[in-house]
């Protein structure tokens, strides 16, 4: 990824940080887009401290169209351009689908299905232009097969799967592909607070017994992110360990 400048939505901290790391381990520039300002300024300067690339960090609201236009504007001004968009950034706010909120339904679906169609608009503009580019969408398992207490966050990644494939098929033809990860349970700050009967029940769903790490999503982008996926787009990869086959 020498001489490509990958943007990830979400990167300060957690899977969209473990995702930077690995791009720019691979010698890619890496520019993160967060809500959390502050906190995507400092990753950038520990991944261009470890790594020796070039890195940059800004504060990006991806519901806000003017926030992304902006943002995409002043990365390729700073950076030359965008080969590479992890669409990365997203929340939950789980309850059962009856007493669930409707501010909750509103803010799930504007952060992780709305903001990756700002992104994916705005910068694929930029990469249809050029006539290269490679996006990757974060989805999830349970935007597949569904899950109890998780109705918003469930349509909101089978809707980033949808939309994947779709505009897989308008941005091929301009050598652009667009492809997903889809994880399953990944062990993050908020499972190594689970009991241990609770990390179990999450285990015995996985036939290969155990929870996936950040690294393990980072390396499958990194792969669809890659020229070593030249000829794959409109694709979801679910990492997570067999949970859906």
């Amino acid at each position: 990824m020498q001489g490509k400048n990958a943007v990830v939505t979400g990167g300060a901290r957690g899977i969209g940080e473990a995702i930077a790391r690995v791009l720019a381990r691979m010698g890619a520039a890496v520019i993160i887009w967060d809500v959390l300002d502050d906190q995507a300024g400092a990753t950038a300067r520990s991944i261009a401290s470890d790594f020796g690339v070039k890195t940059a960090g800004m504060g990006v609201d991806v519901t806000n169209g003017e926030s992304v236009e902006k943002a995409t504007d002043r990365t390729v001004a700073e950076m030359g351009g965008i080969d590479i968009l992890i669409n990365n950034a997203g929340i939950t706010r789980d309850g059962l689908l009856i007493r669930m909120k409707e501010d909750d339904w509103d803010k799930v679906l504007a952060i992780n299905l709305k903001g990756v169609w700002q992104c994916t608009r705005a910068v694929g503009r930029v990469m249809l232009k050029a006539r290269r580019g490679s996006i990757v969408n974060i989805a999830s398992v349970v935007g597949v097969m569904g899950n109890a207490g998780q109705a918003n966050y469930s349509a909101s990644k089978a809707g980033v799967i949808g939309l994947t494939k779709t505009s897989a098929k308008e941005f091929a033809s301009r050598g652009v592909r667009v492809n997903a990860v889809a994880p399953g349970y990944i062990r993050t700050a908020m499972t190594d607070k689970l009991t241990d009967e609770q990390r179990k029940r999450m285990q015995d769903l996985i036939p290969m017994g155990q929870l996936g790490t950040p690294g393990d999503v980072a390396d499958s982008v990194a792969f669809l992110a890659s020229d070593a996926a030249r000829y794959i787009t409109g694709q979801t990869i679910n990492v997570c360990g067999g949970m859906v086959m």
